[in-house]
């Protein structure tokens, strides 16, 4: 993984060359993936704006998460991460959508171990992507990591839409 930073300099660049626009929406992450891009000079340019959909309910009731999908997978779940994805990305009016849901710790969540993180990217056109990660390390760890590796899947698409 890329240092969080660079990585979101980078993709706020390549979203303001090609005139597009940012949306997120976290979980385990709490706005540290906002603060991240925000911190970069200049990111208004790009970045519309964030939703944290800490709690289960607000996933689908400001996201548009399907409520039977919460209900049967819970929270931490591909299809979530992907809807959460396309989700803000639809309340937000941005071209491309970014998420992260998991589990930080200290204790598992939705028979998932502590470390199981899903980050997923929506694009133009329907396009998605997502990831599954099992991260080591503490609670600051995980989420630290959790928003490197959405950056760096949100600029590795960003790199394939420019090709």
């Amino acid at each position: 993984m890329t240092g969080g930073g660079d990585t979101a300099a980078e993709v706020l660049r390549l979203l303001e060359r090609r005139g597009g626009t940012l949306a997120v929406a976290e979980s385990l992450t709490g706005g540290l993936l906002a603060a991240e891009l925000t911190a970069v000079p200049g990111a208004s340019r790009s970045f519309r704006g964030s939703v944290t959909a800490y709690a289960t309910a607000l996933k689908h009731e400001l996201l548009g998460v399907d409520g039977t999908l919460l209900a049967e997978r819970g929270a931490v779940d591909a299809q979530v991460a992907r809807e959460m994805a396309e989700g803000v990305r639809r309340r937000l009016g941005a071209d491309w959508g970014a998420a992260t849901t998991g589990v930080a710790g200290p204790d598992p969540q939705d028979g998932r171990p502590v470390g199981t993180v899903f980050v997923a990217v929506a694009g133009p056109g329907g396009f998605s992507e997502v990831a599954a990660l099992l991260l080591a390390g503490d609670r600051t760890a995980i989420r630290r990591a959790s928003v490197a590796a959405v950056l760096d899947l949100l600029l590795e698409q960003l790199q394939k839409a420019s090709e």
